[in-house]
């Protein structure tokens, strides 16, 4: 019987590989945080693979000792050692774990999350500024009186503070590849750094509900060499002739 059925179960595996591949090629692309195009994208990435790591470790343990926990033969206890064991297993599983593992985190976090926000370091950053609209992004350049609609250009190897604000109801710039998002607020300007590594094409998108359209709210990203990126804003500001 066992024979008669091997085939099978080994069809059912091979029609699952194609579903794995397709998921891992999620993990890259012009839109993926874990295929990062800059440094605090890959700041971000590795933090999120050491929780992602961190994850299935805490998993594998849980699921060992709840293996464990079945099959193993009952023991006789009297109820002031079954009280013992309970608090032990309250105050390590319940308090020093999260604890353990949440300072963990911030001690990951809080440096990384700092590296997102504009500094006093470095070259003079090149100021963007992104103004959502419903259900598009107004993008503006120093000394450049055209705007662009859904357009980003930023040159590579060169740190870009983008002023993000809204004209109408609450969004959320992000360009995965390159760094973490920003709230764009009506009345407020809020700043966020990003530095591509690397030229190519990425895309931007609204990660904050922002009525129905929101799906299409999405940014054509490119990055650029600078002297490329120098010629094209030239032109645009006039100092440079096309």
């Amino acid at each position: 019987m066992s024979a008669a059925r091997s085939p099978g179960r080994q069809g059912l595996l091979v029609a699952r590989i194609p579903g794995v591949f397709a998921l891992l090629a999620g993990c890259s692309g012009p839109q993926s945080m874990i295929d990062p195009a800059g440094p605090a994208a890959q700041a971000v990435a590795a933090l999120w693979w050491w929780m992602a790591g961190f994850s299935a470790i805490v998993l594998a343990l849980v699921c060992a000792i709840w293996l464990y926990a079945m099959r193993r033969a009952p023991r006789g206890r009297t109820p002031q050692q079954e009280r013992r064991i309970a608090s032990r297993w309250i105050i390590g599983g319940g308090i020093v774990l999260p604890m353990t593992s949440i300072i963990v985190l911030l001690a990951f976090g809080i440096p990384i999350g700092q590296r997102l926000l504009p500094g006093d370091t470095g070259p003079e950053p090149l100021r963007i500024e992104a103004i959502a609209h419903q259900w598009w992004w107004e993008i503006r350049y120093p000394g450049v009186e055209e705007s662009f609609v859904n357009e980003f250009r930023l040159p590579v190897d060169r740190p870009v503070d983008v002023h993000a604000s809204s004209r109408d109801v609450i969004h959320s710039f992000w360009i995965p590849s390159l760094g973490g998002k920003i709230d764009a607020i009506p009345g407020r300007i809020h700043v966020i750094r990003l530095e591509a590594t690397k030229a190519g094409r990425l895309r931007g998108a609204c990660a904050e509900f922002c009525g129905l359209e929101h799906a299409r709210m999405t940014l054509d990203v490119h990055a650029m060499p600078t002297d490329e990126f120098d010629r094209w804003l030239g032109e645009r500001q006039g100092t440079v002739r096309p």
